[in-house]
C-alpha cells in the first residue's frame, strides 16, 4: 500500500514538473513583451515546418503563414533554439547596427561542427576585420582589376567550350565544377586533372551535407559531409606542408598565407591559415553555383531580355579593334543592362535563406524586448518579393534597376547579407557572372530541358534535381 502511494506521488509530482516544463517552452520569459508567435513542441519546436520542400520563386510557407497570422515580426522555436523571425527592414536594420554589442554572428551547431568550432567565420570584432582585409587581397578592387578579371576569362570560355563538346550538361553541375576549378586554383595552384587527390569529390560530400540533420551515422548525408570535411582538410594541409616544405612560389593565394603566418604581427597561425582555405573554398562555391544556375534560365525565359543583353555585349564586340580578345575592366563597367540583369537575378535567387544573429544583451526595438540567449533570424526573400518595395516582385524584370544605385546592399536588397558582414566577394561574384553572361550571350545557343518544376528549395539544395541545358557554340569560338 504504501508503495503505491510512494509511486502515485512520484507519478504526480513527474506530471506536474512536465506541466510546468512544458507551459515554461510555450511561455518564455522575457524582461518585457515579447512578438507573438508559436514555439511549438517542446525541444522539436517548429524545425519540420520550417525545413518543408517549396517553390523556388516563393516566400517559403513557414514564413508566409506566420507574417500572415503574426505580423513582420514573430517567435518561433528552431532545431532546439527560441527564436524571433524578423521580416520588418526596420528592425533587420537595427539588429545589423547592434553586431558586435548586443549581438553576435551565429550559426547552428551541427554547421560549426563541421566548419570547426574554431572556424575563422565565429570571430568578431579586431580578428574579423583583420581576416576581411586579408580576403580583400584576394577579392579586393585592384586585385580583380590586375589579375582576377583574366583569370576568370580564360576559365570560364575553358569550361564553356567543354559544356558545348558534350551537347547536354547538367546546368547546376557543371557551373559548381567550375566554379571549384577556379577557386581551388586561385587559393592553392591546385589541378584535380593532374593530382591523384579527390578534393573536388570531397567537398562535393562536404557541401551536400552542410545544412542536412546531424545525424552522423554511415548512411546520412550529415556522416558523408564530416567524412568530406575531414578529407578536404587532410588534402589542403598535405599541400600547405608540401608548399611550406619546397618555399616554391606560386603566385596564389596559399603563398601569401604562408608568408602572413610567418610574420611576427600575424594573428593566423598554420591551423587557421588551412581553416581560412577550406572556408574560402566554401564562399567561392556557394556565391555564385546558383546564380549562374539560373541566369540561363531567367535568359531563356525572358526573350527581351536575351535580345538586350545581346545588344549590349555584341556593341562591345563590334568596338574592340581586336574580336577575340579578352574583357577589359573598360568594358566591365560599360555593361549597364549586365549589371541590372545581375541585380535582378540575385534578387530572385534568395540564396540565403535567413541570416542568424546570437542576443548577448537584451535587445528593445519596436515595442518588443528579445530576450538574451535568444536568436534573430534576419530573412531576405522577404523582403526581395515585398510588393511595397518591388512592384510584382515575383516578375523577373532587369529594367526595375535602372536609374538605380546598384550597391551590394541595403534595407530592402540583401542579397550580399548586412551590416558589416556584408560579402566581401560581392564585387567578385558580379564579375564573373558578368564575364560568364558576356560569353554565354555573344558565342552560345542553348535550351533548358526543363520549366519551373525543377526549380525547388530543400534545406541547403537548389535544383536537387539538377537543371539540363542543351548548348552548343555559335560560329565564333571563345
Amino acid at each position: 500500500m504504501i508503495m503505491w502511494f510512494f509511486i502515485l506521488c512520484l507519478s504526480a509530482l513527474l506530471a506536474v514538473g512536465i506541466s510546468h516544463w512544458v507551459y515554461m517552452w510555450l511561455n518564455p520569459k522575457c524582461n518585457g513583451k515579447l512578438p507573438p508567435g508559436s514555439m511549438g513542441f517542446p525541444i522539436i519546436g517548429e524545425t519540420l515546418q520550417f525545413f518543408a520542400p517549396h517553390p523556388f520563386h516563393n516566400i517559403p510557407p513557414f514564413i508566409r503563414n506566420r507574417m500572415e497570422k503574426y505580423g513582420a515580426v514573430f517567435r518561433t522555436s528552431l532545431v532546439g533554439k527560441k527564436v524571433i523571425v524578423s521580416t520588418d527592414p526596420e528592425v533587420n536594420t537595427y539588429i545589423f547596427q547592434q553586431e558586435d554589442r548586443s549581438v553576435l554572428l551565429w550559426y547552428t551547431e551541427s554547421f560549426m561542427k563541421v566548419l570547426g568550432k574554431k572556424s575563422l567565420l565565429t570571430h568578431h570584432g579586431v580578428i574579423h576585420k583583420y581576416l576581411k582585409n586579408l580576403i580583400l587581397h584576394l577579392v579586393g578592387p585592384e586585385n580583380l582589376k590586375a589579375k582576377v578579371m583574366n583569370e576568370l576569362d580564360a576559365v570560364i570560355c575553358r569550361h564553356l567550350h567543354a559544356w558545348a563538346r558534350h551537347g547536354t550538361v547538367d546546368l547546376k553541375e557543371v557551373t559548381s565544377n567550375m566554379l571549384f576549378d577556379y577557386a581551388a586554383k586561385q587559393l592553392m595552384s591546385y589541378d584535380e586533372s593532374k593530382t591523384p587527390l579527390k578534393l573536388a569529390e570531397n567537398f562535393k560530400a562536404f557541401i551536400y551535407g552542410l545544412l542536412s540533420f546531424p545525424i552522423d551515422i554511415p548512411g546520412t548525408a550529415y556522416h558523408a559531409c564530416l567524412q568530406g570535411r575531414k578529407n578536404a582538410t587532410k588534402i589542403i594541409t598535405d599541400i600547405y606542408n608540401d608548399r611550406k616544405a619546397s618555399k616554391i612560389h606560386r603566385g596564389d593565394f596559399l603563398d601569401h598565407l604562408l608568408e602572413e603566418v610567418e610574420s611576427e604581427k600575424s594573428i593566423l597561425n598554420e591551423s587557421s591559415a588551412i581553416d581560412l582555405v577550406l572556408v574560402l573554398l566554401f564562399a567561392y562555391h556557394e556565391t555564385t553555383s546558383t546564380t549562374l544556375t539560373l541566369a540561363p534560365k531567367f535568359i531563356s525565359d525572358h526573350p527581351d531580355v536575351l535580345a538586350e543583353l545581346t545588344k549590349e555585349h555584341e556593341e562591345i564586340l563590334k568596338n574592340r579593334d581586336e574580336e577575340t580578345s579578352e574583357i577589359t575592366w573598360q568594358e566591365y563597367k560599360s555593361m549597364t543592362f549586365t549589371h541590372m540583369f545581375i541585380n535582378e537575378t540575385v534578387r530572385l535567387a534568395n540564396i540565403v535563406p535567413g541570416i542568424f544573429r546570437k542576443v548577448v544583451k537584451d535587445v528593445k526595438v519596436k515595442g518588443y524586448t528579445i530576450p538574451e540567449g535568444w536568436l534573430v533570424m534576419v530573412v531576405p526573400s522577404t523582403l526581395h518579393l515585398n510588393p511595397d518595395v518591388y512592384t510584382n516582385p515575383h516578375t523577373f524584370n532587369p529594367w526595375r534597376w535602372e536609374g538605380k544605385e546598384l550597391h551590394a546592399g541595403s534595407k530592402t536588397f540583401m542579397a550580399f547579407g548586412g551590416g558589416v558582414r556584408l560579402c566581401v566577394g560581392a564585387d567578385f561574384a558580379k564579375l564573373q557572372m558578368a564575364i560568364f553572361i558576356h560569353y554565354l550571350v555573344t558565342k552560345y545557343r542553348w535550351k533548358i530541358n526543363g520549366g519551373d518544376e525543377k526549380m525547388i528549395r530543400k534545406p541547403g539544395l537548389v535544383f536537387p534535381n539538377g537543371l539540363p541545358i542543351e548548348i552548343s557554340e555559335k560560329d565564333m569560338k571563345c
